[in-house]
């Protein structure tokens, strides 16, 4: 076992050894390690038997407990939790005085060991935290932050009581009146990250301007880190149908596409995987009826016309979201003839014979989905077969995957349905598709992989 990269005592190891290769050193380091770990027993025990707050008193006791966390040292948390201070410390906080900024930082420091949360809870530290969010103190908030971050870190009970004690609001509030400080804004993100799951925390979103913050935070991430981060939280909010709207009505498709316009060329991992995030939520948004229709935008929307780019993109996944975006704006007859009318479906086709041979299975997928969706409408199904639709989706079926070759079938009998036409199929397999069927616009396969 090594120290600092040096070896110290454990069971089995001969002290004449360490003697004769370190002699005088050797006892200085041990007499040190020992002489700190009693420092702090003196600090805890001290801090346990005092009756009042005196701060002048408590003070460098506190900054010998926080000086051995800082350290990590071994089991200091474990050390603390057992010496019973726990009470004492949430009594400064809830006292408000000037320790109580040291005090935030020692429990944010101490809650680090996941073996102490617990305790911190039963102590009531978390309540005692949670009304200094309301303090003009940067240092006192960012400390605030990361300790009940850290506590309450993967208890979803805890989670739920922060949200019921107004903390979402709170967050909101810091990161817009110091959106520079970017510790402070850090540790509410990740704060937004682990409650954002929660039906409650989505329910007090509904009521903030959630989306306008976290749209200027995306604009100035500094690294990929932070944008992911934001997108996660993008994300699972974008779940919920009235944030979905509001994020639509907000501005956050069209900055998502911006950022993924930005992004296109990079090779870096971090930048392909924002690329991928950002394009699969716009997907997601896209499944609400008033944000589908928001975005298209009458085929004028600028998300729309990115989303056109996509499908010529050499990025997979642009490709894969891109179609699978045209698929669900042709959820209704209108859009259909309108994208009809703006030439989607070269682009479709011509995306489609890219991946015919040995191309990606997903893109075939949803670009077939999304040109069976444009061919229900009647006056459609003329002007594609009029355009020879068919006979490029025919050559198609020369893949060898049975999978795509059945959804190739079911678009070309969706294209001739009522026309009187007959569909051969591979092995001089044949549909008549002159049959009724059932013309409900496709919704499987329309989310992002």
């Amino acid at each position: 076992m090594t120290f600092f990269g040096l070896p110290c005592r454990v069971k089995g190891v001969n002290e004449s050894i360490c003697h004769k290769r370190w002699g005088r050193n050797w006892t200085n380091m041990q007499t040190g390690l020992w002489k700190h770990h009693d420092s702090l027993n003196e600090a805890l025990k001290a801090i346990s038997v005092s009756t009042e707050l005196i701060e002048e008193e408590l003070k460098p006791h506190l900054d010998t407990v926080l000086t051995a966390l800082l350290e990590k040292k071994k089991d200091a948390a474990v050390d603390i939790v057992r010496s019973g201070i726990l009470p004492t410390l949430a009594q400064a906080l809830q006292s408000r005085s000037s320790l109580s900024c040291q005090v935030a930082l020692l429990v944010a420091e101490m809650a680090r060991e996941v073996t102490v949360r617990e305790q911190c809870i039963e102590a009531g530290l978390v309540k005692a935290l949670v009304p200094h969010l309301n303090s003009k103190d940067q240092e006192m908030l960012l400390n605030t932050g990361r300790a009940i971050g850290r506590i309450c870190f993967d208890n979803t009970h805890q989670q739920d009581q922060l949200v019921q004690s107004g903390v979402i609001p709170r967050l909101l509030s810091i990161m817009k009146e110091y959106p520079e400080n970017d510790p402070l804004i850090n540790v509410c993100l990740l704060a937004l990250c682990n409650l954002a799951d929660l039906d409650c925390a989505r329910e007090a979103l509904v009521e903030q301007d959630v989306a306008d913050t976290l749209i200027f935070q995306l604009k100035r991430a500094p690294d990929a880190e932070r944008r992911h981060v934001i997108l996660e939280i993008l994300g699972s909010l974008g779940e919920s149908d009235a944030l979905k709207l509001q994020f639509t009505e907000s501005g956050v498709p069209e900055a998502l596409s911006v950022m993924i316009r930005d992004l296109q060329g990079h090779s870096d991992p971090h930048d392909l995987c924002s690329i991928k995030i950002a394009s699969n939520l716009i997907v997601s948004l896209l499944l609400g009826d008033e944000s589908m229709q928001k975005c298209f935008g009458e085929g004028s929307g600028v998300v729309y016309q990115d989303i056109l780019s996509w499908l010529q993109s050499s990025n997979t996944q642009l490709q894969l979201s891109g179609a699978l975006a045209i698929a669900n704006f042709a959820r209704n007859d209108s859009n259909c003839v309108k994208m009809l009318d703006l030439g989607v479906v070269p682009h479709i086709l011509t995306l489609l014979e890219q991946h015919v041979d040995e191309g990606d299975v997903s893109v075939q997928h949803a670009g077939l989905s999304a040109l069976r969706n444009l061919a229900i409408p009647a006056a459609n199904k003329v002007r594609m077969l009029e355009d020879g639709v068919s006979e490029r989706i025919k050559t198609l079926l020369r893949t060898d995957m049975p999978p795509v070759q059945f959804k190739l079938l079911g678009t070309l009998r969706m294209m001739v349905d009522g026309q009187g036409m007959i569909v051969e199929g591979p092995k001089s397999h044949r549909l008549q598709t002159t049959v009724s069927v059932d013309l409900q616009y496709e919704s499987e396969d329309l989310k992002p992989w």
